[in-house]
């Protein structure tokens, strides 16, 4: 299945989008949160409304957790090695995930623009990640336990201030600025993605192809992700995990390349599908 979060008659409604169009679940229902909270037979007798066309209603934030969006740095052997290259270093493989977060005010709807400020940072850079989406309160998984704990898969666009990333010497500062947390267009249920480690996964600039790769190119799959992330830690439903992008981000290019007003990025992951945003970058 695929669950959607929409604006439709001014109501926030959460349901689910096929080929019969978009269905929503009954109005409590206005969120992923308000879903996850239902056991499994309360949401076997949950009725679906028909609402009409995608074209219809209007896409909100599939995912939009309390907490930070979980978040693992340099997992793509492609991504580490163009960062070790633009910082004239040795290629350093870590020897377990390296996790940051970003703050739950960065997130914002599929096909929004993004209102970024330019006295801020000049330096907005893309970052195509396959996202995570747990679906049951979960502590010290267990391998074989690991991707029973996921409820979905959605695009992420992790947009990152690279100068301020750089002069802070952290990440959240640089990655938790607002509106630069793209989720979307939907989560897609395990069912229907099968393996998550064999998924072509792309961005793109007003149409130029500037990453593309599979998720099979991860140093940690999902399966250690989640085993080191929920080790000694509880993870809740609805919580959303950023699993790492491949290379081609636009500082380790050269000449290097970040975003610019009026541009446009999609991300796209095969079986997910499009996450697309415009981005307007004003002078103040």
């Amino acid at each position: 299945m695929r669950f959607i979060a929409f604006v439709a008659s001014g109501l926030p409604r959460f349901g689910v989008v096929g080929e019969t169009g978009v269905r929503a679940f009954p109005a409590r229902i206005a969120q992923l949160g308000d879903y996850l909270a239902l056991s499994a037979a309360e949401r076997a007798g949950l009725s679906l409304e028909p609402v009409g066309p995608l074209e219809s209603v209007t896409l909100r934030a599939p995912a939009h957790p309390n907490k930070n969006v979980m978040c693992v740095g340099r997992n793509y052997l492609g991504h580490a090695e163009e960062v070790a290259r633009a910082g004239g270093v040795p290629l350093k493989l870590p020897s377990v995930p390296t996790f940051f977060t970003k703050a739950p005010t960065a997130i914002v709807a599929p096909g929004a623009t993004l209102q970024l400020s330019g006295a801020v940072s000049g330096s907005y850079d893309w970052e195509a990640e396959l996202a995570v989406v747990i679906g049951a309160r979960c502590r010290d998984l267990a391998p074989s336990d690991a991707l029973g704990a996921v409820f979905g898969y959605t695009c992420l666009n992790d947009v990152t201030a690279r100068d301020l990333q750089r002069e802070h010497g952290q990440w959240f500062k640089g990655k938790s600025l607002d509106q630069t947390c793209p989720i979307g267009p939907w989560i897609v249920s395990p069912d229907e993605i099968g393996d998550p480690q064999s998924l072509d996964i792309a961005l793109r600039v007003d149409g130029v192809t500037k990453q593309s790769s599979n998720t099979g190119q991860m140093i940690f799959n999902l399966v250690a992700i989640l085993v080191s992330l929920s080790r000694g830690m509880t993870l809740e439903p609805g919580d959303v995990i950023a699993t790492g992008t491949p290379d081609g981000v636009g500082f380790a290019r050269t000449p290097p390349e970040f975003l610019r007003d009026g541009t446009t990025m999609e991300v796209e992951i095969e079986k997910i599908g499009i996450l697309r945003n415009p981005v307007a970058i004003s002078a103040a």
